[in-house]
């Protein structure tokens, strides 16, 4: 099978296309021929050496952890899915998942079916970036209706699944986003939006509830005014620095970090939400397998409006 691998970790290291043995479905795993994988800022931080590049061990590097496809094959002891069946999910993190690729072996437990109301590219762009909302914004900070939750970078592939989400549990939605993708996000239930690129929003937002951290470094202290006293400040790129963890303390806010996991019960609440129409995936742009790297290229540059996904099959 064809894959886009990397040789080691780095700044200067291309995600080039080799042929490999494709794999087979061991006990209690499905094989899964894909049709589709979500690349996300996870993926190209960690082919450049960050990210969780020191979880992986050496290279090579097979990079990805969406996935969106059609089972294949059924290891023994498998009775959640069936061959033909279509799947999608983010098996393994933060292990390797071996996502760009025609073929992946997964736990059957990573993996849930596929809205039927959606393709497959739309599908990849779910998982991860779905599963990191829905875990901060239910699992983490519990929001209900009627509380005020803060997302910054609400126009990018977590951050625009996010809106969707609080809006779904009734809460009142404030985004930060550079004025081009406003229109998109009011679209999506955005209730205030704040242009980063002229206004500071530690300035101008206050009495929020949750805020969702999509940015990390400096941000996470900059965003400390904005709660209110108990509120909590939920970051997900890396743990906070400890300029941040004072700042939370000074201000009576609480602070975590999260880093997402697979899970099917999460997964199946999403499909729920995109079948409603609760749920609507962006997609900034597809690329076929073997232009990767240029994929990488792209979404390293920050301004993605919504979801990049690879077009395997």
């Amino acid at each position: 099978m064809r894959v886009a691998r990397q040789e080691a970790y780095g700044p200067g290291q291309e995600l080039e296309i080799v042929q490999v043995n494709r794999p087979s479905a061991l006990p209690g795993e499905v094989l899964v021929r894909v049709c589709a994988a979500g690349v996300n800022p996870v993926d190209w931080k960690t082919r450049a050496g960050g990210g969780i590049a020191g979880l992986l061990g050496d290279g090579p590097l097979v990079p990805g952890w969406d996935v969106s496809g059609v089972v294949e094959e059924v290891g023994p002891g498998v009775t959640r899915f069936e061959v033909g069946d279509e799947v999608y999910g983010m098996p393994r993190f933060p292990g390797r998942a071996n996502a760009y690729a025609e073929y992946v072996s997964a736990p059957p437990r990573h993996l849930a079916r596929k809205p039927a109301s959606i393709d497959h590219v739309r599908a990849a762009a779910v998982p991860l970036a779905g599963l990191t909302a829905w875990q901060a914004l239910v699992d983490t900070a519990k929001i209900a209706a009627g509380r005020r939750v803060l997302i910054l970078a609400a126009g990018g592939g977590v951050g625009h699944l996010a809106v969707q989400i609080a809006k779904a549990r009734g809460a009142h939605v404030i985004g930060t986003a550079s004025a081009g993708k406003h229109d998109l996000l009011r679209d999506l239930g955005a209730d205030e939006l704040v242009d980063y690129t002229v206004t500071d929003v530690g300035e101008v937002v206050r009495d929020i509830d949750v805020v969702l951290d999509l940015l990390g470094g400096d941000h996470t202290t900059r965003v400390v005014p904005t709660l209110r006293p108990g509120g909590l400040l939920i970051t997900t790129p890396d743990p906070p620095a400890p300029a941040a963890e004072r700042a939370a303390a000074e201000a009576g806010v609480r602070l975590t970090w999260i880093l997402v996991e697979p899970d099917h019960h999460a997964l199946d609440q999403l499909t729920e939400l995109i079948e409603q129409g609760k749920i609507r995936v962006e997609i900034d742009s597809t690329w076929p397998l073997a232009q990767a790297a240029q994929a990488h290229k792209t979404g390293s540059l920050g301004h993605t409006r919504g979801k990049i996904v690879l077009e395997v099959a």
